[in-house]
C-alpha cells in the first residue's frame, strides 16, 4: 500500500504560539504565555471509507480546523474520503509500521488485533440507549481495554464520537427477523460483526465498503448494514430499494493511530489533538442527529420501503441475537464479560 508522504514543508517563522496543554477551545486565553512553534508543520493522515457529503466527514472538518487553530499550525490533518489510503485493515496495519496515518475503528477491529473483550460493545442489541454508551467510554473498564490496545501498539485518540444506529437495507423486503434467512449481507471484514448478523440468520460478506453499490448489483450480495448516512451516502437505495430500521448495533466510533507515534508527539500536541478529538466528537453527533432525520426522510423520498421495528418485531431480533453470546469461548473473552460491561454501562 502507498500513502502520501508526509507534507513537512510548511515553514513558520516568529510566531508565537500558547501553551494548551489540557485547555479547550473556549479556555483559551490570547495573554498566556508563549512557546516556539516548530519549524516544520506535523501531518497526521485521517483515511477513511465515508463520502465528504455524510456528517461525520464534516465532524472531521472541524476536528482539523481546531487542531490546525489550537496548535496554531503546528500540527495538521489531511483528509482522505472513499478509502483513498487503503481499507480500514489496510490503514491499521500501517499503524503498527508506526506510519503517521489515523482510521475510524470499533470493538470489533480491536478484537482482531489482540484486544479479544473489546468486541462485546459491538455485539448485536447490546445498548439500549446512547447514554449507556457514552457511561461505559468512561469506565474503568474502557480505559482498561484501552491500555491494553496500545500495548498492542494501538492509540484510541477519542471515543465519544456518534456513527449511527446501523440498520440494513436489502433487495428484498425484511418485515420480520425470519426475511434475513439466506440473504447475503455486506459486513466490515471482522468476527464480530460477522457473526453478528449470522445468529440472525443472514449469512455476512466482509468487503470495503466502496465495492458494496456494485456487488449490489451484479447480485453478488444482497444487502448491507450501516447506518442512514453511510447508506445514503453510498446510493445503496438506489439498487436496494428496502431499508429495516432494525438498530443492531449503536455504533459509537473511535479514532485511532499508531501508539509509537502518538507517544513521538510533544505532550503540549497531545492534549490539543485530543481534547480537539472530543470538541469535534460533540460537534459530530449534533450533525448526526439532525442528519438520521433527514436521510431517513430523503430514502423515502427516493422511493424506498421502510420498515419500523415494533415491540414484537423487536423482540424476536433480540431473542435471536440471543445465539451471540454463545460464541464467547470463540471470540476468546474473559469469563463473566457480559455481565461485566453491563455493570459498566449502567446496568
Amino acid at each position: 500500500m502507498k500513502f502520501k508522504k508526509i507534507i513537512t514543508t510548511l515553514l513558520i517563522s516568529s510566531m508565537s504560539v500558547l501553551a494548551f496543554a489540557g485547555c479547550s477551545s473556549e479556555e483559551t486565553d490570547t495573554s498566556s504565555a508563549e512557546t516556539d512553534v516548530p519549524a516544520e508543520a506535523i501531518v497526521i493522515q485521517i483515511g477513511f471509507e465515508n463520502s465528504m457529503s455524510e456528517p461525520i466527514s464534516q465532524g472531521l472538518v472541524e476536528w482539523q480546523r481546531l487542531v490546525n487553530e489550537q496548535s496554531n499550525g503546528a500540527l495538521q490533518i489531511e483528509l482522505f474520503p472513499d478509502s483513498q489510503l487503503g481499507s480500514k485493515n489496510e490503514l491499521i496495519d500501517s499503524m503498527l509500521l508506526s506510519e503517521p496515518v489515523m482510521t475510524l475503528a470499533d470493538g470489533a477491529f480491536y478484537a482482531d488485533y489482540g484486544v479479544k473483550d473489546f468486541g462485546i460493545v459491538f455485539a448485536p442489541f447490546l445498548f439500549d440507549n446512547w447514554e449507556q454508551c457514552w457511561t461505559l467510554i468512561e469506565s474503568d473498564w474502557y480505559k482498561e481495554q484501552s491500555t491494553l490496545l496500545e500495548e498492542k501498539g494501538l492509540k484510541i485518540v477519542s471515543s465519544n464520537w456518534v456513527y449511527g444506529d446501523r440498520h440494513t437495507i436489502t433487495v428484498d423486503p425484511v418485515n420480520t427477523v425470519a426475511d434475513l434467512e439466506g440473504m447475503k449481507i455486506r459486513v466490515p471484514s471482522n468476527q464480530i460483526q460477522s457473526i453478528g448478523l449470522d445468529v440472525l440468520g443472514a449469512t455476512s460478506t466482509g468487503m470495503a465498503f466502496n465495492d458494496v453499490y456494485q456487488a449490489i448489483q451484479t447480485q453478488t450480495i444482497d444487502g448491507a448494514e450501516n447506518s442512514l448516512s453511510g447508506l445514503y451516502g453510498r446510493k445503496l437505495h438506489e439498487v436496494a430499494p428496502y431499508l429495516i430500521l432494525d438498530a443492531h448495533v449503536k455504533n459509537f466510533t473511535t479514532w485511532v493511530m499508531s501508539a509509537d507515534f502518538f507517544n513521538s508527539l510533544p505532550e503540549d500536541l497531545q492534549t490539543i489533538l485530543v481534547e480537539t478529538g472530543k470538541q469535534a466528537g460533540i460537534y459530530n453527533n449534533g450533525l448526526q442527529e439532525t442528519a438520521d432525520v433527514e436521510y431517513l426522510q430523503k430514502l423515502i423520498d427516493e422511493g424506498v420501503t421502510v420498515t419500523e421495528m415494533t415491540p414484537e418485531i423487536t423482540a424476536e431480533f433480540k431473542a435471536k441475537a440471543e445465539a451471540f453470546y454463545d460464541h464467547a469461548d470463540t471470540f476468546g473473552w474473559s469469563e463473566g464479560l457480559y455481565d461485566t460491561v453491563k455493570a459498566a454501562m449502567g446496568e
